[in-house]
């Protein structure tokens, strides 16, 4: 019996579920009627949010016009509807002389289309709103600069809120923007405490690139991110904003990106307590300054309100937008400028197209990164760069001048052997989207996380960058020590380190300069720093694969790298997923240990390594290159420098080094992987791990066949990194008495070495295994 009636179910269950929705998709079509109600401007009705409705919701649904989806009104019955619901023209004139003081016409007005609103955390705000002032509200003052002006007038701003009779009593503080550690706490998710806090904008405008515009563009990329909260802002007390610019010859972009920072916080819901002022630094900057921070002041310290804007993000429409914003048209110094009486909405004439192209005072051009008359450009060459194009660098390091003495030359020698006299070290792109606590550069080097610069051709960059190189050598000729043999060589380029400063990956003809580089037998040595996964998984053959592994999980990576990207640890592991499948290539994990910031974390970089299987491990002590606070130009500030600054202190001595990599070992067989230490270069405090089919025999084959790697190119077969091994001397395997320093040259040791070495009584273990990194004198 049961079987039966479910073998009946089975055979009518599908007519009957067909018949039931047609019947129910009839009835809606036919006979049901619902209501639909335009919502009034500014806000959801207690309707649509599903909470009961207060009495005076109640009251305003009354007064809003309802529509019958099956009735048609004509314009008369419409405006008859209007003037019975909501009274006379002139009685409305009346009441909104009296509420605001300002007369209302009551001449008709042409009836706008119903926007589509937003569905947003709270009751979106209408003109005319007021917030009450909290009078403990924090004072935060943010600024920019390259030059120091700007700092200086943030230092006055902060001065004078420090000494006013009324504000002096809240909590004021000044921070750079261009150093906050993370932006996204302030302007993106700001936490809870910055509730009803005042936001003091004091900015530049500069033509050039600056670490401005990457404080734009997130505030940009945050309003039109669907995926988070399109008012973040809207708990703040209020902001302003006061932008220095110089408008002699340069009026029609004249303090551009203050308006643009202006705009963009009022879309992001902040409450704007202040018009933007704007200040010529080549006129009377003082008095326009001090007029605009005393009306502020005055605004401050006014315990009423302050005026909330109109909700500006009610419609996706752009253009109804730019129609009710048409006094605040802020104009992108990339775009063209337009004619005010063109509306977006009207349609331009091809034959006026010409007219609008000449009068546009601004090109479509885009900015170049390093600008030759930039403080940036200043600041780097004085580090000893040699800036090449727009966007590109060369510099040789300490160890290209050492090997030229034969005083030793890096652990890349040791490890790889590649003579550091012969090897070239550049980057195609300055921009980096890190700011790093060990970064040597200490935030000189512009930042982005995606390529709005210039864009040089990759052979003008490879022939700049050889130029620069051979320049650099040259200026090595009158140096004591420097070997004639060596000098000579020099000038025959046979690696390239693209790792020099920035993100070489994020360069878009990246693959091009690198193909370059093999047409002349330059081998290619490429480091990324994992948050570029796109470009990464396009790479071609390169000589080596390096992936910057500087921490083992998120918060540790946020606080070391100090990415840009949100995503940064979905791209991190991405970037590890994409190393894993690149079986031809020869990969490197290269970990730079910092004493309390990553170097305890052993099994988590174990884990790193299971996920993308690299051939090598590199694991190096930081290097110091003093105070890792923020130098260079307009840098002399303290007040927004990084809490999590470098001293000696963070830098691990080489029995430190050892241990760490000793224990990451265990942790890898643990994990039934198969590594083991092969390599060390103890005077660079750098220790190699490899897999154990580089060990032939007994014997490490971690260096590179290069003459034979150009062959296996050249032909056009595939290959892989077992192809071009070549054998690793005695002297830099690990164990070795030399530690990795080649016996043909001459070791040079600092005053303190010899004394702590005589101390020890010689003890390798105990000497030169405790030497820090920054101990040798090339």
């Amino acid at each position: 019996m049961g079987e039966g009636a479910l073998s009946t179910w089975h055979e009518i269950r599908f007519p009957l579920i067909l018949g039931a929705t047609f019947c129910y998709v009839y009835w809606r079509y036919c006979f049901y009627q619902p209501r639909a109600t335009i919502p009034k401007k500014g806000g959801r009705s207690a309707r649509e949010s599903g909470r009961p409705p207060s009495d005076d919701e109640d009251d305003e649904d009354d007064d809003s016009e309802d529509y019958d989806s099956t009735t048609e009104k004509t314009g008369k019955e419409s405006a008859d509807a209007k003037s019975k619901n909501l009274g006379s023209p002139s009685d409305d004139a009346a009441t909104s002389t009296e509420e605001t003081g300002t007369p209302v016409s009551s001449a008709p007005t042409k009836q706008k289309k119903a926007r589509q609103v937003k569905v947003f955390t709270r009751r979106a705000m209408k003109a005319g709103d007021t917030r009450l002032l909290n009078a403990k509200s924090d004072i935060h003052i943010f600024y920019s600069t390259l030059t120091s002006t700007t700092e200086k007038y943030a230092s006055q701003l902060h001065s004078l809120l420090k000494s006013h009779p009324v504000l002096s009593t809240r909590n004021i503080t000044i921070q750079n923007i261009d150093y906050l550690d993370d932006l996204d706490s302030h302007f993106v998710t700001p936490a809870r405490s910055l509730d009803e806090s005042f936001y003091l904008f004091v900015l530049p405008s500069y033509e050039s690139e600056s670490p401005l515009d990457y404080f734009i563009e997130t505030l940009k990329d945050t309003y039109n991110d669907f995926r988070i909260d399109s008012r973040p802002l809207r708990r703040l007390g209020g902001y302003a904003v006061f932008g220095l610019g110089d408008m002699n010859g340069w009026d029609h972009m004249f303090c551009y990106q203050a308006l643009l920072v202006d705009k963009y916080l009022g879309k992001l819901g902040a409450p704007r307590a202040f018009p933007v002022g704007t200040g010529n630094v080549k006129g009377d900057i003082e008095k326009e300054f001090k007029e605009w921070s005393d009306h502020l002041f005055d605004t401050l310290a006014d315990p009423t309100s302050v005026a909330e804007i109109p909700d500006i993000t009610m419609s996706d429409d752009e253009s109804e937008e730019a129609n009710d914003e048409e006094e605040f048209d802020i104009v992108d110094p990339a775009s063209v400028k337009i004619s005010r009486t063109t509306k977006a909405n009207d349609v331009v004439d091809v034959e006026d197209m010409g007219a609008i192209i000449q009068s546009s005072k601004v090109t479509s051009t885009k900015k170049e990164m390093v600008g030759k008359d930039s403080p940036t450009y200043a600041s780097l060459t004085k580090q000893g760069y040699t800036i090449v194009g727009s966007h590109s660098g060369v510099k040789i390091c300490r160890w290209t001048k050492s090997a030229l003495r034969g005083r030793g030359s890096c652990y890349k020698f040791a490890f790889y052997g590649i003579k550091s006299h012969l090897c070239m070290e550049t980057t195609p792109s300055l921009s980096c989207s890190n700011k790093c606590v060990f970064c040597w550069r200490h935030g000189t080097n512009p930042v982005g996380t995606t390529w709005r610069w210039q864009v040089d051709p990759p052979e003008a960059i490879l022939k700049g960058a050889l130029e620069g190189h051979y320049k650099k050598i040259k200026q090595m000729r009158g140096v004591p020590g420097v070997q004639a043999a060596r000098f000579a060589e020099a000038f025959t380029v046979r690696h390239c380190a693209l790792s020099l400063v920035g993100e070489p990956i994020f360069y878009p003809h990246i693959n091009e300069f690198v193909g370059m580089l093999h047409e002349r037998h330059i081998s290619s040595f490429l480091v990324c720093n994992a948050q570029h996964p796109d470009q990464l998984a396009r790479m071609n053959q390169v000589t080596q694969l390096y992936v910057s592994i500087d921490a083992a999980d998120k918060e540790s990576l946020r606080r070391v790298d100090k990415p840009l990207h949100r995503d940064f640890w979905e791209r991190f592991n991405k970037c590890l997923d994409i190393l894993k499948t690149k079986k031809n290539q020869r990969t490197v994990f290269r970990l730079t240990l910092v004493k309390g910031f990553n170097a305890e974390e052993v099994l988590g970089y174990a884990r790193l390594v299971a996920q993308a299987l690299p051939c090598f491990v590199e694991v190096k002590g930081v290097t110091y290159c003093g105070n890792s606070a923020p130098s260079g130009p307009g840098a002399s500030f303290s007040k927004g420098a990084s809490k999590d600054t470098l001293t000696m202190a963070n830098v691990p001595f080489y029995e430190e080094v050892l241990d760490f990599v000793k224990r990451l070992n265990e942790a890898l067989a643990d994990q039934g992987l198969e590594y083991d230490i092969a390599a060390e270069h103890a005077h660079s405090c750098c220790i190699l791990i490899a897999q154990k089919r580089f060990k032939i025999d007994g014997d490490w084959y971690t260096h590179i066949a290069y003459d034979r790697f150009f062959e296996l190119l050249e032909s056009g077969v595939e290959f892989g990194p077992m192809d071009y091994i070549a054998k690793t001397p005695e002297w830099a395997q690990f164990g070795s008495e030399q530690a990795g320093f080649n016996p043909e040259d001459e070791r040079v040791k600092h005053k303190s070495v010899v004394k702590r070495e005589m101390k020890l009584k010689g003890s390798r273990s105990s000497s030169e295994a405790s030497l820090p990194v920054m101990i040798e004198v090339s």
